[in-house]
């Protein structure tokens, strides 16, 4: 059995004051959704981002994500490679999973949806990508103006799964991380919780899969598809474009960078022999 690594209140505050403070200054003030704001913070990051499905032979991917970061001529490069081969809302988790090793300078690394509660450092950056999309005291005033009480103790089941599944297409977080961030703030009691999490959310013909088609049927079908992207923003060829002319990355690595999104360096006027 996996070791459950808990935090501490103080690392729990620390994390805390690190998303909210982050959140500030990237403009959303109070109760904002990041959503598919995600896109364009990590444009304002200078963070390259690379999507590519990586499927696997079981139903789970091969990895969620990753950051990749180097130091070239003084000038940090940053990239986040995306597993769209996993669903929307845990690709939204994980891009803010690898922010908090973006933000802490933890370098390079890989993350997968299974197994992190075996390192600190996992359980650290999951509870970061909580507080970053869903704030706790957001959380803790959506549930009081809902329900005029921060105890759900004695909420039926059935009304629960219709207030996550509007929580969930309004600030985007997997519905387990939800049920999860519920029992955080101590809304949920245990058994509740176990309840809720052994619930198959991904079930279309389940009860809460049909609770969140009822609720906002395009932004929940979206969330728990995966999209299987491949690709990166404009800006960000045009940035793998300025770092290669810029002689911060060589030919090989600017022309493999480029076929990740079936892309060639002659598409934008070099004529180069890469070595792969």
């Amino acid at each position: 059995m996996h070791q459950k690594h808990d935090l501490n209140p103080l690392e729990i505050e620390s994390i805390r004051k690190l998303a909210n403070t982050q959140r500030l200054a990237l403009g959303f003030i109070g109760e904002n959704p990041i959503a598919n704001d995600i896109l364009t913070i990590l444009e304002k990051l200078n963070i390259i981002l690379l999507e590519f499905p990586i499927a696997t032979k079981s139903d789970k991917p091969a990895f969620s994500a990753m950051i990749l970061c180097s130091e070239e001529s003084g000038q940090r490069l940053v990239f986040i490679g995306l597993n769209t081969a996993d669903y929307f809302d845990r690709q939204i988790f994980a891009i803010s999973h690898e922010l908090y090793h973006f933000y802490t300078k933890t370098g390079s690394h890989l993350s997968r949806q299974e197994g992190q509660a075996l390192d600190m450092v996992e359980a650290r950056a999951n509870r970061f990508a909580a507080e970053f999309l869903l704030p706790e005291f957001v959380l803790k005033n959506l549930v009081f103006d809902e329900f005029k009480s921060y105890s759900l103790a004695h909420i039926q089941t059935r009304v629960l799964l219709r207030f996550i599944a509007r929580l969930h297409c309004t600030w985007w977080l997997p519905y387990r991380s939800l049920v999860r961030r519920l029992r955080e703030i101590e809304a949920i009691t245990l058994v509740q919780y176990q309840e809720l999490y052994r619930l198959d959310e991904r079930d279309a013909e389940g009860e809460y899969g049909r609770i969140g088609r009822s609720t906002q049927k395009d932004i929940f079908t979206m969330l728990n598809t995966a999209t299987h992207a491949i690709g990166t923003s404009p800006r960000s060829i045009e940035t793998i474009i300025r770092n290669f002319e810029d002689n911060l990355i060589d030919e090989d690595t600017f022309a493999k960078l480029l076929r990740l999104f079936h892309k060639t360096p002659a598409d934008f006027g070099y004529e180069i022999s890469p070595s792969y």
